[in-house]
């Protein structure tokens, strides 16, 4: 009998927490401010979704839409609805602590490492992960880091039990630090940056240079006696089906990596960084190659620049009609990730529109991540990965998001330091 009771009890508590996490699966937003990511705007718009895809999305003047046909229809009246923001190159997921060395797992050692993943290091637990999604960054390429060739990133969503359950797109590139030309360090007097010629360099590039010839050599043939596994990680880049990201931030270094990559034969080259990309945008557009250029929030290199020129390079490649996204590789990147749309929105005073903005972080970083079929843009038959917006998402004045879905699936977007804001202000009875 006592066992019988137990069966009930048990039956009552699964059915009620069954109920509790019911989640709808047939959605409509209706009345928004809808951003495509592509540049276009739908000033009262509808996006309906159904499972992990967008069905519909498009004005709602003229359109009839059947309530009855959604599980639940959300008047989002004075809101602003957008893609998923695309966080690239950063080790967000990678580590926790920048002093504690036993969470920080985004660099091997050695200096050839290509066949190092940092898809398997992805913690989906990571505690800064839920104070970046409550600023509508979604999805990130976790990056490795170090050495000459650092290894392979991958696309991974910000939710998920585990890296499994969680990657959008594996091993979409390998990462190769070129060797700068010109190297920057601290001098021994005062706190002055100064520089000298890179002693290394032609050491450096022929080292790459022979691994590359000899990849490729192992690639190409038919028959291998024994396996090798940077070889063998190399394959998706040489056959041109991934990217070759190249870290370079120099014009002549850029220039010294496109002739590389020119005479390797990669297909899909992508600089990162890019800071002088701005004087080389003739070269850049000839081959085809996209730049994820590092923060606007920074200053340039030379005192007799304009003291604004970061912030308007974003403007100078739009205007050379090359491709180019945003990202915060440097100092405390993984924290600094939850402000990647006020770095995109600190180009708008400067020569980009608020839409180019936020292209620059939607489905040009989609596209030069090669998952636009995706991810980047709301579009019929693309994941339902959507961000709803009290205000402008790009203004940290207004970017309040309210709600948000990851491939159909709700997102909490409490982490701890709402809880604690939440605590502290129910303790001295705060009421604004």
């Amino acid at each position: 009998m006592k066992k019988y009771f137990i069966h009930i009890i048990l039956f009552f508590v699964a059915v009620t927490t069954a109920v509790a996490q019911k989640t709808y699966t047939h959605v409509a937003l209706i009345n928004a401010t809808v951003h495509i990511g592509n540049g276009q705007v739908i000033d009262g718009g509808v996006v309906a979704f159904k499972g992990d895809k967008i069905e519909m999305v498009q004005s709602v003047k003229g359109l009839r839409l059947n309530h009855s046909a959604y599980d639940t229809v959300i008047d989002l009246e004075g809101k602003h609805v957008y893609p998923a923001l695309i966080n690239t190159n950063n080790v967000l997921g990678l580590h926790d602590a920048e002093a504690v060395r036993a969470t920080r797992d985004f660099s091997d050692v050695g200096n050839i490492n290509p066949h190092v993943r940092a898809l398997i290091a992805y913690n989906t637990d990571n505690k800064i992960v839920p104070t970046v999604k409550t600023n509508g960054v979604l999805y990130t390429q976790c990056t490795p880091r170090g050495g000459l060739i650092s290894g392979s990133s991958s696309v991974m969503a910000l939710e998920g039990w585990n890296w499994e359950d969680a990657v959008l797109q594996a091993d979409d590139g390998i990462h190769l630090s070129f060797p700068k030309l010109i190297e920057k360090k601290w001098s021994d007097e005062g706190d002055d940056m100064g520089s000298s010629v890179n002693k290394k360099y032609n050491t450096e590039i022929q080292s790459l240079s022979k691994f590359f010839t000899d990849a490729q050599s192992y690639c190409n043939s038919a028959t291998v006696s024994e396996k090798n596994i940077r070889f063998e990680a190399m394959r998706a880049v040489l056959k041109g089906t991934a990217n070759l990201y190249i870290h370079a931030d120099k014009a002549k270094d850029i220039l010294s990596a496109i002739n590389f990559s020119t005479k390797h034969n990669i297909k899909k080259m992508v600089i990162v960084g890019g800071k002088e990309s701005y004087k080389v945008t003739k070269d850049l557009k000839k081959y085809n190659i996209p730049v994820m250029l590092n923060r606007v929030f920074d200053l340039p290199d030379h005192a007799d620049a304009d003291v604004d020129l970061v912030f308007k390079t974003p403007a100078l490649l739009q205007k050379d009609s090359v491709l180019f996204c945003l990202q915060l590789e440097g100092d405390m990147e993984a924290m600094h990730s939850r402000n990647l749309p006020f770095n995109a929105g600190g180009a708008v005073p400067y020569g980009l529109t608020k839409e180019e903005a936020l292209k620059s972080i939607t489905q040009s970083a989609a596209k030069i991540l090669g998952i636009d079929s995706k991810i980047g843009t709301l579009e019929d038959n693309k994941t339902a990965s959507i961000v709803v917006s009290d205000g402008d998402i790009l203004d940290m004045r207004t970017n309040n998001v309210i709600m948000a879905w990851i491939a159909g699936k709700p997102v909490k977007l409490t982490n701890h330091q709402t809880d604690l804001y939440l605590k502290y202000k129910n303790k001295y009875g705060i009421t604004k």
